[in-house]
C-alpha cells in the first residue's frame, strides 16, 4: 500500500511540473530532444581538443568572426569531410573551438554542412532540418571550390545568447591577430 501512494505521488508530481512548464518556451518534441542528446554523448569525448583532432577534424589555423555584422564569433572550425552531407545527429561536419585562455582549446558548439542538390540559391526544395529546424541557406561555398549548401550550428557546449541554433555566438571572441573575416 506504500508503494502504490508513493507511485501516485510521483506521478501526481510528474504531472503537475509537465503542466506547470512556462508558456514563454514550446517544449522540444521527443525525437528532437533524443537527438540532442545524441549530439551530447556523440561530442563529449572532443571536449579534449586532441581527441577531436584524433577522430579526424582537421583545425582551420583561422578563428571565424563575424567582422562585418559583429554578431560574434564561431571559433576555429574543425572539419571532418567524411561528415559532409550528414544529419546524423553524432555526426557533425565541424567543431567549433574557442581559445581557453591557457594555450589550449574549448569545444563550444557543432555544425552540420548538406550540399544544395542543384547548386541553385533561388531554389531549396531540398532543405535539411534537425532538431525541429531548418538548416539555414542555400548559400554560396565560404572557399574556392565548396559547392553551394545548408548549414545549421548548435551551440551545445556554450550558450548562446542569440539561440542554441543561431549562426555566431557572442559569448565567443577569437584572439586579436587570429581572425579570418566571413565571406
Amino acid at each position: 500500500m506504500v508503494r502504490l501512494s508513493a507511485l501516485a505521488a510521483l506521478t501526481t508530481g510528474v504531472a503537475l511540473a509537465v503542466t506547470s512548464t512556462p508558456a514563454v518556451a514550446e517544449p522540444e518534441a521527443g525525437a528532437a530532444v533524443a537527438d540532442k542528446a545524441a549530439t551530447y554523448r556523440a561530442t563529449a569525448p572532443f571536449l579534449q581538443h586532441d581527441e577531436g583532432v584524433r577522430a579526424g577534424y582537421r583545425p582551420d589555423r583561422y578563428c571565424v568572426s563575424d567582422s562585418a555584422g559583429g554578431s560574434g564569433a564561431l571559433g576555429y572550425p574543425h572539419f571532418n569531410h567524411a561528415y559532409d552531407n550528414s544529419t546524423d545527429p553524432a555526426k557533425p561536419t565541424a567543431l567549433f573551438y574557442e581559445d581557453d585562455g591557457k594555450g589550449g582549446k574549448r569545444l563550444v558548439g557543432v555544425e552540420w554542412l548538406v550540399f544544395d542538390r542543384d547548386q541553385d540559391l533561388a531554389t531549396d526544395d531540398d532543405r535539411p532540418s534537425m532538431f525541429g529546424m531548418p538548416f539555414k541557406g542555400p548559400k554560396r561555398g565560404n572557399f574556392p571550390g565548396q559547392p553551394a549548401h545548408y548549414a545549421l550550428h548548435l551551440w551545445l557546449w556554450k550558450k548562446n545568447p542569440r539561440g542554441q541554433f543561431a549562426t555566431f555566438n557572442p559569448a565567443v571572441s577569437c584572439l586579436p591577430g587570429t581572425t579570418r573575416p566571413t565571406v
